[in-house]
């Protein structure tokens, strides 16, 4: 049975155009997202994924930081990660007690009311072009804004009280959805697979949470609503594709010309007037279509070789979108033996790169034309995608790719 739509939120007229766009394929089957389904939320209720392992994994997070086997998992190497993601613990279980995980299972709480005073919008694209300017100054590396599209929309939040189903909390009249995008430290994935790593992903969820908080506290003191969202509420990888930040690839993730794919995602939903941005295809499928280095490198192979389907391995996946799928009972798995993280997919991605050099912007042109083989060639022989070692990043001797 479908579900049914968010309550007070209808599609943008144009959402057909801009799906073909975006590269966005659903099929008759398409069936908005319950977050209990989840794999990580899954880990918590279904015995199918949890174990001693992820049962293990969760609690590293907090006081268990004890050291393991291997280096880059070592006391300190916990010790950063845990310290890398406490602004966003602070944020998340500030309301655990009544069933709410803000940012991850429900949306963060407003901590400004929304001004009685609604300053007026004359020039809905000036405004958006300061919003993305504030978001500049409180720290997002990107900003995208798009329509608001109930498809992505969870179709129930959880109360992580007992993971029972609970209606998605976010206000009617939202219209717009602002992306934004938090570059992760580029030596620190460099030495994925690591709890040293970890931290590169903990820090930008710190920061994203104040960041997300302070924009949304502007609209509101604007006098419009604003709801900060970070892995809550719905999904926000299509909304990043069309808001015009970059396209998806084969291993999840969304590759973006500035950064390629070492972001963070977050989001605010709004009822500020703000003209929107389009998508932007790169040409970026047309090297996943040939390549397949994150498939291959994935240790418990939960990526896919294949091309793009409307596949699910298991009720952790959407289902009816055509699109590369991971196995996220496989991956999950693989994370809880870790006790940490892993992005080896990201790590070992061509078009993880530093495009602030001028080789690295060169070899994207190249990338993104019809010599793509060619630009893969080169990326093989270059070496790039070598995990650095842990002792080495905590030695001061990172090296710049």
């Amino acid at each position: 049975m479908p579900n049914p739509p968010a309550p007070g939120h209808n599609n943008p007229p144009d959402t057909a155009a801009q799906d073909a766009l975006a590269g966005i394929v659903t099929t008759g089957e398409f069936t908005r997202f319950r977050q209990r389904d989840d794999v990580f939320t899954r880990a918590f209720w279904d015995d199918s994924v949890r174990s001693r392992h992820s049962d293990g994994f969760f609690a590293s997070y907090r006081a268990d930081a004890a050291p393991r086997k291997g280096e880059g998992f070592q006391q300190k190497d916990f010790a950063l990660r845990n310290a890398a993601w406490l602004v966003s613990d602070i944020i998340s279980n500030r309301s655990a007690h009544e069933g709410v995980r803000e940012g991850f299972q429900a949306p963060i709480r407003a901590d400004t009311p929304v001004s009685p005073h609604r300053a007026e919008v004359d020039d809905p694209a000036r405004m958006a072009t300061e919003i993305k300017r504030i978001a500049r100054f409180f720290g997002a590396d990107l900003c995208g804004i798009t329509g608001f599209d109930n498809r992505w929309i969870y179709a129930s939040q959880v109360d992580v009280r007992d993971f029972s189903e609970a209606p998605v909390d976010l206000p009617e009249g939202m219209t717009s959805v602002i992306v934004l995008g938090h570059q992760m430290d580029a030596p620190l994935v460099q030495t994925y697979p690591s709890a040293l790593a970890g931290a590169a992903t903990g820090r930008e969820y710190s920061h994203e949470a104040a960041i997300v908080i302070q924009l949304a506290a502007f609209i509101r003191n604007m006098g419009y609503n604003a709801v900060p969202s970070m892995n809550d509420t719905g999904l926000v990888i299509p909304y990043a594709i069309k808001a015009g930040l970059g396209e998806y690839a084969r291993n999840q993730l969304v590759i973006t010309p500035e950064f390629g794919p070492r972001l963070r995602f977050s989001k605010i939903f709004t009822d500020l007037p703000l003209t929107h941005d389009q998508p932007k295809p790169l040409g970026v499928k047309a090297v996943c279509d040939i390549c397949t280095r994150c498939a291959d490198a994935c240790p418990v192979k939960a990526l896919p070789f294949g091309r793009p389907s409307d596949e699910a391995p298991n009720r952790s996946a959407i289902k009816g979108v055509v699109k590369w799928t991971s196995d996220a009972e496989k991956c999950f798995g693989y994370w809880a033996k870790l006790a940490s993280d892993c992005a080896i997919c990201l790590r070992v991605c061509p078009f993880n790169r530093d495009y602030s050099k001028r080789s690295n912007r060169l070899w994207l042109k190249l990338a993104l034309s019809p010599w793509r083989k060619l630009a893969l060639w080169w990326d093989d022989k270059s070496k790039r995608a070598a995990r650095l070692k842990p002792r080495d990043w905590w030695a001061g001797r990172a090296r710049g790719d």
